[in-house]
């Protein structure tokens, strides 16, 4: 039985949900082939092929696979499928674009943001908002999965593995790369980082937004934010954690002004210690914090930074 992992990647450096994935996929009970698609992207088969519990990395190179395009993304992986019992990508943007498109090219039921591999055809995924596991079995004879990364520990490097080139698909020409805006703060990716100083509607602005930027680069952290404060227009989405954002589990979150709605609460059960400062004692969120605060942020967070100075 083989299994495959899609590698996610920006053509230059391997993320770290590709090794969280490996971990799922070695689970699964089979040997474990790693596919690299891209441009110019031979450091990242290299990355790939030290992670160890891969035996084989997939190399398919080339402009039209260059930007990640969803359509382009699932014809390659089409075109090696017929090798594997299993295809698994990370539950990100990426991997939610691309294995739909694989599951219904097999006539297969994708089973999505998978939390435990029970066995080789049995999976558990989170449902209701995180508040119910649902066990799965599938009788399919691919299993595609979705994996969520924050529930599964990064591989560990040392592996060996080869590196075969294979002949990368055609363009489908069914969608065109325009243009892309990454903004570029210093600060660690939200989604693996291991500290998040987080803002909900409570923080009141996009300006007091600047005392959270303020704490984050003083303790090396990213910053993320509530669906609410999104919304409100404090902060661009690709910073909103939860249900409808990123799934994260830092070691440490800092959820300020954040009130606990249930939607939020399921993109950060995984957290390993959670500090809540809210100005209502009833906010739903001191019930899943294991520090709470009851106070005014602007007068907390300074005498919190002075401490940390001092």
């Amino acid at each position: 039985m083989s299994i495959l992992v899609i590698a996610e990647h920006d053509n230059s450096e391997l993320k770290i949900s590709t090794a969280c994935t490996v971990i799922a996929a070695a689970q699964c009970g089979g040997s474990v082939d790693v596919l690299v698609m891209g441009y110019q992207c031979e450091t990242v088969a290299q990355a790939a092929a030290g992670i160890k519990g891969v035996s084989r990395v997939l190399l398919a190179d080339a402009p039209s696979l260059q930007y990640g395009l969803a359509e382009n993304a699932a014809e390659q992986v089409l075109a090696v499928a017929s090798a594997y019992s299993h295809i698994l990508a990370p539950a990100t943007a990426f991997g939610k674009g691309v294995l739909p498109r694989v599951a219904a090219r097999l006539d297969c039921s994708q089973v999505s943001e998978i939390t435990r591999v029970v066995s080789q055809d049995t999976f558990e995924r989170p449902i209701y908002a995180g508040n119910a596991i649902a066990t799965v079995q599938s009788s399919d004879p691919v299993k595609v999965l979705t994996v969520r990364t924050s529930a599964f520990p990064a591989a560990d490097h040392g592996g060996n593995a080869i590196i075969e080139n294979i002949t990368p698909v055609q363009d489908t020409g069914k969608s065109v790369y325009v243009s892309r805006e990454i903004d570029r703060t210093g600060r660690p990716d939200l989604a693996n980082a291991k500290m998040i100083v987080a803002g909900g509607q409570g923080v009141g602005s996009a300006e007091n937004f600047k005392l959270l930027a303020a704490l984050a680069d003083m303790l090396g952290a990213a910053i993320g934010a509530s669906r609410a404060a999104v919304d409100a227009g404090f902060v661009k989405n690709d910073l909103q954690i939860g249900q409808t954002g990123k799934i994260v589990a830092p070691e440490l979150y800092f959820a300020i002004g954040i009130s606990g709605a249930i939607q939020h609460v399921a993109g950060i059960k995984d957290a390993k210690t959670i500090v809540a400062i809210n100005q209502d004692p009833d906010a739903p969120i001191f019930l899943v914090a294991d520090y709470g605060i009851v106070g005014d942020l602007h007068e907390l967070l300074p005498r919190l930074m002075d401490e940390l100075r001092s």
